[in-house]
């Protein structure tokens, strides 16, 4: 099955469909942005971001997105099950924390944030557990690094980084050996 984000209903949920389109189930309701899914490696989870504003913040959620734009510099780390049940918020960090993906053995997420540094263009990776806890800094650049994402044997770090650039904000991939 195909995990995405689509504003089909109204607003940015996550859903998912078999590969010919049929079987479109709608995973995620609350009101607010829910994107960037990713399915562990066996399957039965999805990692995804998520900003599930209130009141007045709502509104301007709403308001901008009547116009198809987001401004997501608020957004937190959610896990649910393949099924959509079971969702759990992973961080609580502030900032935008998103493009979480798998670690190869499903037991943690790596992902990009500027929570140090809320409103910045200073995005590093971290590594967290599924229930919060372990939070590790992972880049220590001054700059851009974020989509990362695992080798399916653990031993390479691919991501994509604003570092070294030979043009203000020119994103280069870099490639890493993996060493827990």
């Amino acid at each position: 099955r195909f995990v995405f984000t689509s504003l089909k209903d109204g607003d940015l949920d996550i859903y998912t469909m078999n590969v010919d389109g049929t079987d479109v189930r709608r995973l995620t309701t609350t009101p607010g942005y829910d994107g960037g899914p990713w399915w562990s490696p066996d399957g039965k989870q999805i990692a995804y971001r998520a900003w599930h504003p209130v009141d007045s913040a709502l509104v301007t959620y709403r308001d901008l997105l009547a116009q198809r734009l987001v401004r997501p510099n608020r957004m937190e780390l959610w896990v649910m099950n393949a099924d959509g049940s079971g969702l759990r918020q992973i961080t609580q960090l502030g900032g935008a924390n998103f493009g979480p993906s798998w670690t190869p053995d499903g037991k943690r997420l790596i992902f990009s944030s500027n929570y140090t540094q809320p409103h910045s263009g200073n995005f590093d990776l971290y590594l967290i557990n599924l229930d919060g806890t372990g939070l590790e800094r992972g880049t220590t650049s001054d700059t851009f690094d974020g989509c990362p994402m695992f080798s399916p044997d653990g031993r390479k770090l691919v991501w994509a980084s604003n570092r070294h650039d030979a043009i203000a904000t020119e994103t280069n991939l870099f490639i890493a050996d993996w060493v827990p």
